[in-house]
């Protein structure tokens, strides 16, 4: 199953980049270089999906459009898919 959620990559004043997803609550990365925050960035939504379908009941927010973001100067989006497999025996 795919998921697709934008993160918004902002430079941080240490010269790194920092991600945040507007649609994950308290999903965030941070990297080096914004290739390492976009890797990064893939492994926290991986890990925020992964911990919401443990869930008894998992709830996945609606997809922001990246055209709806309001960005400030310096600050990028990118749409960041996660792709989960599910093994047998899981109940979809």
């Amino acid at each position: 199953m795919k998921f697709i959620y934008p993160a918004i990559f902002s430079p941080t004043s240490e010269g790194g980049y920092e991600a945040i997803f507007p649609d994950l609550e308290f999903c965030h990365a941070q990297g080096d270089t914004l290739d390492e925050a976009v890797e990064n960035a893939h492994e926290a939504a991986n890990e925020w999906l992964q911990t919401e379908l443990a869930e008894d009941v998992p709830q996945f927010p609606p997809v922001s459009d990246l055209s709806d973001l309001s960005l400030k100067e310096g600050e990028t989006a990118r749409n960041i898919c996660v792709t989960l497999r599910f093994y047998e025996g899981w109940d979809e």
